[in-house]
């Protein structure tokens, strides 16, 4: 079997009144080379000027046509208006591509953006994103949220919560467990076979030697120290100086403690191409690194391209993990 062969990646619908349909129909056009087909209802995805087709078995996908397995989504989809009646359908649509993943039915999955608050109120949607619900239908403990570009890949060993709780969620083997995953992530996902992992200090300055935090000289540059022999991380370093271009040539990924520690230099660097990928997960998820702009849905001014590198990515990794990459 060669590439071509491989199954073809699962996409979700995402929020029908966001720009996920938009994304997901233009990407089909700007990708040629990837096949997938997205899970939703056909009628959300007409009227971009793509050509589709629905089809009932996933092996009939192609490059051809934006070809969608029909789901259960009730009711149009109104842009900038969420209907509740539809957080259901997208919450299984997500559970639906899970499942077509770890089958192998479907060789990777990527996910057009949610909007939790629509979940939450439409269906009682208990997770904070994407990422804790696929951690629960793949049935592990801990998953990496990696934010990747060509420059740089970043990610943040906490992610949705308050920042006056992070001094308390960051711990030892919270960090560890982080830095595994990413390290198993480098090897496997993106074919790095010695990763390098540049560690962010919690405090400005990484502590400065304890007078701006102490958690860095307690325990964090211990941590690093103990674990750079096998997974090949270093720090904790400054993160204000970590994300230039010069530092950036120094390491494969950069583990920061924080959620916008990580996400502001990843999207200052590439706002429109970066992609975010799950680590840890027994199937591939990755997802455009965007959110469902309901400003903008509606008026064709949406841009694919992060979409477009995500679905691409998903690819990539695909093929290393089957060893056709």
């Amino acid at each position: 079997m060669n590439a071509v062969e491989r199954a073809p990646l699962a996409v979700t619908c995402g929020e029908p009144a966001g720009i996920g349909p938009e994304v997901v129909a233009k990407a089909r056009a700007v990708a040629p080379e990837v096949p997938f087909f997205v899970i939703g209802n056909p009628a959300h995805f007409e009227g971009f000027g793509v050509a589709t087709r629905v089809i009932d078995d996933p092996a009939a996908a192609g490059t051809d046509a934006l070809c969608i397995l029909p789901h259960d989504i009730p009711g149009p989809a109104r842009p900038g208006r969420p209907d509740g009646a539809q957080a259901a359908g997208v919450i299984s649509a997500i559970a639906r591509a899970v499942a077509l993943a770890q089958g192998g039915t479907a060789s990777a999955m990527c996910t057009a953006p949610i909007h939790k608050k629509a979940l939450k109120d439409g269906a009682d949607f208990a997770y904070p994103g994407h990422t804790e619900y696929l951690a629960a239908l793949g049935g592990v403990e801990q998953v990496v949220m990696m934010l990747a570009c060509p420059e740089l890949r970043v990610v943040p060993a906490t992610i949705h919560i308050a920042l006056e709780e992070v001094p308390a969620a960051l711990t030892q083997a919270g960090l560890e467990a982080t830095l595994r995953i990413t390290h198993a992530g480098l090897r496997r996902d993106f074919g790095i076979a010695a990763p390098r992992i540049a560690v962010a200090g919690l405090n400005p300055h990484a502590g400065e030697g304890g007078t701006m935090g102490r958690q860095e000289v307690d325990w964090i540059a211990d941590l690093v120290a103990r674990l750079a022999p096998e997974l090949g991380c270093f720090g904790p370093l400054p993160a204000d100086t970590m994300f230039h271009a010069g530092a950036r040539a120094h390491y494969d990924a950069a583990v920061a403690m924080y959620h916008d520690q990580a996400l502001i230099p990843i999207k200052t660097v590439d706002f429109a191409g970066g992609v975010n990928v799950t680590l840890g997960l027994p199937f591939i998820r990755t997802s455009p690194d965007h959110g469902t702009a309901f400003d903008i849905a509606g008026t064709g001014r949406a841009d694919p391209t992060s979409m477009v590198a995500a679905l691409r990515m998903a690819w990539d990794m695909a093929g290393r993990r089957d060893g056709r990459g």
